[in-house]
C-alpha cells in the first residue's frame, strides 16, 4: 500500500492498464520486465475472466482471447513470480475469481508476488467486509469505484477504502464515451471534501489531450483500452514508447 501512496507523492501520476497473458504470456513478462524504465508510475493488471461485466468490447476479446488461451489465476501468479518490478501493482479482478480460488488464500498469495492492491468492479459495499479485513491483515489497498451515479453512497464505500479512489469518467462500460468534464470535476472536488485519499479518473480516456484535461483537476489519470489495443500491435521498447505518448 505504501507504493500506490509513493506513486502519487508530488506528482499525477500514469496509471495504466494490461490484460495479463495478452496477446500472449511472453508478451505480459516482457511488459513487466521494461515497467520501470516507462512512463506508467503505476500498473492495474487484469486478470483473465471470461465475463467482464465492466469492460467495453476491446478489452472483453482481450480478456476472452487470454482465456481461450489457457491463461489462469496461477498463470497470473506464475508471470509476477518470474517478472519483478519496482511500479506498484494493483489487480483489476472480479470477484467470482477471488471466491473460486478461496479468498484469504487468493489474497496472500497476491501481497507475496508483490501486488499492492485490489479493485473489484463486482463486489459491492454492503459485501466486500472480509475481503477488506483481508486487505488490512496482508497491507494490501481497497480501491473503491465511485461514479457520478453513485456518488451518494461515496461516505459508506469511503470507510471501506484505501490506496486511492478510482472515479469511473464515463457511465458504462470500459472505453465508452467520457462523462461531462464538468460533472466529473464536481465529483473530484466532493470527494476530497470526503477524503484524504487521491483521486485517479479512468474509463473514457483515450489521448494524451484526455490525459491533460483529467490532471487539471484530478490526482492521476487511468489508460485502459488503448493500451490493450496497443499491446496487441507493439511490443518491448517500441510499446512502451507508444504508451508514453498516450500521456505526454
Amino acid at each position: 500500500m505504501d507504493k500506490i501512496a509513493s506513486a502519487f507523492k508530488g506528482k499525477k501520476p500514469n496509471i495504466g492498464y494490461i490484460v495479463a497473458g495478452y496477446p500472449s504470456v511472453a508478451h505480459t513478462k516482457e511488459f513487466l520486465s521494461n515497467l520501470d524504465a516507462g512512463a506508467l508510475d503505476l500498473l492495474e493488471i487484469g486478470i483473465p475472466y471470461s465475463d467482464p461485466i465492466a469492460d467495453g468490447k476491446d478489452i472483453f476479446n482481450a480478456s476472452f482471447s487470454a482465456v481461450q488461451n489457457g491463461v489462469t489465476t496461477d498463470t497470473v501468479f506464475e508471470i509476477l513470480g518470474e517478472v519483478k518490478t519496482q511500479k506498484p501493482l494493483v489487480f483489476l479482478v472480479y470477484y467470482n475469481l477471488i471466491f473460486a480460488y478461496g479468498v484469504e488464500k487468493f489474497i496472500e498469495k497476491s501481497a507475496q508476488c508483490g501486488i499492492n492492491g485490489f479493485i473489484i468492479p463486482d463486489l459491492p459495499y454492503e459485501e466486500n467486509e472480509e475481503v477488506f479485513a483481508l486487505c488490512q491483515k496482508f497491507n494490501l489497498a481497497l480501491i473503491p469505484l465511485i461514479s457520478v451515479t453513485s456518488e451518494h453512497r461515496a461516505t459508506r464505500l469511503l470507510s471501506r477504502a484505501s490506496g486511492f479512489i478510482y472515479g469511473v469518467g464515463a457511465i458504462g462500460v470500459t472505453g465508452t464515451k467520457q462523462t461531462p468534464l464538468d460533472r466529473l470535476k464536481n465529483m473530484v472536488v466532493d470527494l476530497h471534501k470526503m477524503s484524504d485519499l487521491p483521486v485517479a479518473i479512468g474509463f473514457g480516456i483515450r489521448t494524451k489531450e484526455n490525459v491533460s484535461e483529467i490532471k487539471s483537476f484530478a490526482d492521476g489519470a487511468i489508460i485502459g483500452t488503448a493500451i490493450v489495443n496497443l499491446c496487441a500491435k507493439f511490443s518491448g521498447a517500441e510499446l512502451q514508447k507508444q504508451i508514453a505518448n498516450l500521456f505526454e
